[in-house]
């Protein structure tokens, strides 16, 4: 028996992780995957028992029961049609099941596998998704994993983008959970088979297209910050340079602060490279939870207006109480709509000095909540200008950083060299910036 993979089809047969989710882009090979791995893990484990779904009858019939009667040797491997069940010579067992409807995981109530493999798991809810979770599971010292795969959009884009996109860079592990992208250009034995198939892609709307070829899971009708590229806005955590100039700026309610440390390079260019993103804080906690985290010598601390209003049972402002406590905070404009056009211009994606694409503001990918929501947010119903308040959630973090660029940061500028050849800030400079 020979079987030939991908190279993101081994990186999926590999993984260790208790969740993990392959896909994204059409034509990457998934389901594929998923039946190699499924067939090599009943070989090596006898009488390990996995099950593997569709939403539907028909989609199970047509794809995975079909594609596995090609390739799984039949020396080997029986398929009772009347059961859904396939099984092996050396007693290993795969159930191919499907959930119609939410109550059809109670189907599977007394069951235990040692693998739950989901195809399409944007076809089911979460709830489908966390009930079949607890029949993962038995006495034997076999590994236990959820082994899904999927595109972006269906019912469930949302929590599936929240358990396994939102939580940090993917090809790393995060909360026992591990994404691995895939596109049609990894499949080389479908670009060789079909080398039309990315031109019929390439045809669909710009939503389908940008789903379905490039598998992007930030793309969505109403969204506001259509600008948004994930593989141009974040990046990797580097060293920042000394001489750049450093700026905190935050949202804060009792319901949430969302804090942001920021470098602006000598080009104008903003680094969103540090964040905090805690509920239930009142001022003087949040004002220690700010300076535990600051290390470095922070330019101005930027704040809502708001936090000028004076407090009824004090007298004094939040703006006040965050002083005292060591946060010297700075008003921000406060302009919704001139304000999120302006942070549109800084995500617009431009060719830099080598040519490669890029921002005026790049988010480090330990930033997870602000790379969830800003993203995420969409225009309001009544103002298509304006971006909505609703869920309140997504709004925290989008209007920290709204509140960055509505101070007209001023970027890092080298006027001098000391002996020692380090750069140095020109002071002067300290007088442009300016925030009302």
């Amino acid at each position: 028996m020979e079987i030939s993979i991908t190279p993101r089809q081994r990186d999926f047969i590999y993984a260790k992780s208790g969740e993990v989710l392959f896909g994204g882009a059409a034509g990457g090979g998934k389901s594929y995957g998923q039946l190699v791995d499924a067939l090599l893990f009943a070989l090596r484990y006898p009488k390990s028992k996995q099950l593997i779904l569709r939403r539907t009858l028909p989609e199970l019939e047509k794809s995975l029961v079909r594609t596995a009667l090609e390739i799984y040797p039949r020396e080997l491997f029986t398929y009772k049609a009347s059961r859904h069940e396939g099984v092996f010579a050396n007693g290993s067992v795969i159930d191919f099941g499907y959930c119609d409807s939410e109550n059809d995981v109670y189907r599977y109530q007394s069951a235990e596998y040692d693998i739950i493999r989901f195809d399409e798991l944007t076809h089911f809810t979460e709830r489908m998704y966390v009930y079949l979770l607890s029949r993962v599971r038995g006495a034997n010292t076999y590994p236990k994993q959820v082994k899904c795969s999927t595109n972006p959009g269906g019912i469930g884009h949302t929590w599936v983008k929240a358990r396994f996109i939102d939580t940090g860079a993917p090809n790393e592990e995060h909360l026992g959970r591990i994404f691995i992208p895939s596109r049609v250009s990894d499949n080389t034995f479908l670009m060789k088979a079909d080398p039309e198939y990315v031109k019929r892609l390439e045809k669909l709307s710009k939503k389908d297209r940008e789903a379905l070829l490039y598998g992007n899971w930030d793309i969505f009708d109403g969204q506001y910050f259509t600008e948004w590229n994930r593989e141009i806005h974040v990046i990797s955590p580097f060293e920042i340079p000394k001489h750049w100039r450093r700026y905190f700026v935050m949202d804060y309610g009792l319901d949430m602060l969302a804090g942001y440390w920021i470098a602006m390079d000598t080009w104008g260019r903003a680094y969103v490279y540090r964040e905090i993103y805690e509920s239930g804080l009142i001022i003087s906690e949040a004002a220690r939870k700010i300076r535990e985290a600051t290390d470095e010598k922070i330019h101005s601390y930027i704040a809502p207006p708001d936090l000028w209003n004076r407090r009824q049972d004090t007298g004094k402002s939040a703006a006040q109480i965050f002083a005292e406590n060591g946060v010297p905070v700075t008003a921000a404009r406060n302009e919704r709509v001139q304000g999120w056009y302006n942070l549109k211009e800084w995500l617009s994606p431009f060719r830099d000095e080598t040519g490669k694409a890029s921002a005026y503001l790049r988010i480090f990918s330990n930033c997870t909540n602000l790379i969830r929501t800003l993203p995420a947010v969409s225009v309001d119903a009544k103002n298509p200008n304006d971006v909505a308040n609703t869920p309140h959630e997504l709004t925290h973090a989008p209007d920290a950083i709204r509140y960055f660029v509505a101070g007209r940061p001023v970027p890092a500028v080298i006027s001098r060299v000391d002996d020692g050849g380090k750069p140095e800030f020109d002071k002067q400079i300290d007088n442009l910036l300016e925030f009302s």
